[in-house]
């Protein structure tokens, strides 16, 4: 019985990460406007502009409005995560 029980539970947990990861592909190929930027990053429309303008962020512009593919705010982070415990090389 004890088995059955921890099969079932490895099965639930096996069907919450699918969805998470279906979730997460899916969230990948939205695109976001200037609103959900700046909440998401916690920044003004000026920040958001300077970003533009400097190149630091890819955009699509239709009709006055920019657009923002989520996959590129979240490359943004992840090539400006610091993290002050390791060094440059990656070690400690």
């Amino acid at each position: 019985m004890l088995q059955a029980l921890s099969k079932e539970l490895k099965d639930i947990k096996d069907r919450i990460d699918i969805i998470r990861a279906t979730r997460a592909e899916r969230l990948k190929d939205m695109w976001f406007d200037n609103q959900d930027v700046m909440q998401t990053l916690h920044i003004s429309q000026r920040t958001l502009q300077t970003l533009r303008t400097n190149g630091t962020i890819p955009y699509s512009k239709i009709r006055g409005k920019f657009y923002y593919k989520v996959s590129d705010i979240e490359k943004l982070l992840q090539d400006n995560y610091y993290n002050p415990n390791f060094k440059c090389d990656g070690n400690k």
